[in-house]
């Protein structure tokens, strides 16, 4: 985190942005707003391919989401584009397919020290390498569940390790970046 006047800006990426990134997209939007760091992050989603690209989430995505307490109804799947890497500071991985074709899509070595597994922040994940989350899209409900309950354990290891770069300004209660 590096200018404190503008907001850092990740991006999480699956293979259509219709399941796993619009799911993680609202996870981590409503982690970081509950830490109080919502104001220093933005997280918005994309996929690695653009055969959905303008389509909601996958219905099975939204009400999993919904059946949560997330809303991802304003959802519309885009295509991650190679330009992208200028804009954003972080792009999080949904597995290590997506990691490998966004490693290749960046422009240099700069670009590709960006993209990261999402699930590089769950210990746990990272400690039985197990770091993949697991394309929903021909499964089940349960599937979806599964996902989501992925998503969320990554999503406090994304929220603590953010707070960790973030100093705190005690007196006006207001963070800070550093």
């Amino acid at each position: 985190m590096t200018d404190p006047s503008t907001p850092y800006r990740v991006c999480v990426v699956c293979a259509g942005n219709i399941c796993r990134s619009p799911i993680a997209e609202f996870v981590l939007r409503r982690r970081l707003e509950e830490a109080g760091l919502g104001d220093l992050v933005t997280v918005d989603s994309a996929g690695t391919g653009g055969w959905h690209a303008g389509q909601q989430a996958d219905p099975r995505a939204l009400t999993t989401l919904l059946d949560h307490g997330y809303d991802g109804s304003s959802h519309r799947a885009r295509q991650f584009l190679r330009d992208w890497f200028a804009e954003v500071d972080l792009v999080l991985a949904l597995d290590r397919e997506n990691f490998a074709d966004l490693s290749a899509l960046a422009p240099d070595d700069d670009a590709r020290a960006k993209v990261q597994l999402l699930r590089s922040y769950d210990a746990e994940a990272v400690a039985g390498d197990d770091t993949d989350v697991p394309d929903p899209y021909y499964g089940d409900d349960a599937s979806f569940e599964q996902v989501l309950l992925m998503i969320e354990r990554a999503a406090d290891g994304f929220v603590a390790a953010v707070r960790e770069e973030i100093e705190l300004d005690v007196p006006g209660g207001e963070p800070s970046r550093q």
